[in-house]
């Protein structure tokens, strides 16, 4: 089984929610210190098989092969997750902007929220990415026509006689 599909039956399909909220927990708490050590340096490219990266940030194969999921989408290359193993080579290069915004994206307060963000960006800019980030998710829905309305084509008929007329 990929490390992957090992990662996700592990954390998403535990019967037992107890067990799960442990899990969770812990892993919250590793992927905050692992985020922490990577913006340091966020221009250094941190390079490994996966059995390496875990060691390097003390934590364990199977939540390293979280942590990558979960980067997936912000690094500058993706890596082979769904087919990795712990010799699997991998990257986690990654974009600064994209990767604020997918924190944001979702609701990871404890780790956008991180001081180590200050050096990257200052607060205006932060305020912007949060900002552009809730705004690209928000459904606006246009202005509502009806039946008597004047139809919006231009004909200057009533919308239920023109455009409307076989909805």
């Amino acid at each position: 089984m990929a490390l992957l599909d090992a990662w996700r039956k592990k954390a998403y399909q535990e019967p037992d929610k107890v067990k799960m909220s442990k899990l969770w927990q812990s892993y919250f708490l590793k992927e905050k210190e692992i985020y922490k050590e990577l913006l340091k340096n966020p221009d250094e490219e941190v390079k490994g098989t996966v059995k390496e990266l875990a060691e390097k940030y003390n934590t364990t194969i199977s939540f390293m092969t979280g942590f990558l999921d979960g980067i997936q989408e912000s690094l500058v290359e993706p890596n082979p997750i769904e087919t990795m193993e712990s010799d699997t080579e991998v990257s986690l290069k990654f974009d600064k902007e994209r990767l604020y915004m997918n924190m944001v994206g979702a609701d990871a307060d404890w780790l956008y929220g991180l001081e180590e963000w200050e050096p990257i960006f200052d607060e205006e800019t932060r305020k912007e990415l949060y900002k552009r980030q809730k705004s690209s998710t928000t459904i606006i829905k246009g202005e509502r026509i009806y039946p008597n309305d004047p139809c919006p084509c231009g004909s200057g008929k009533k919308y239920k006689k023109c455009c409307g007329k076989n909805r």
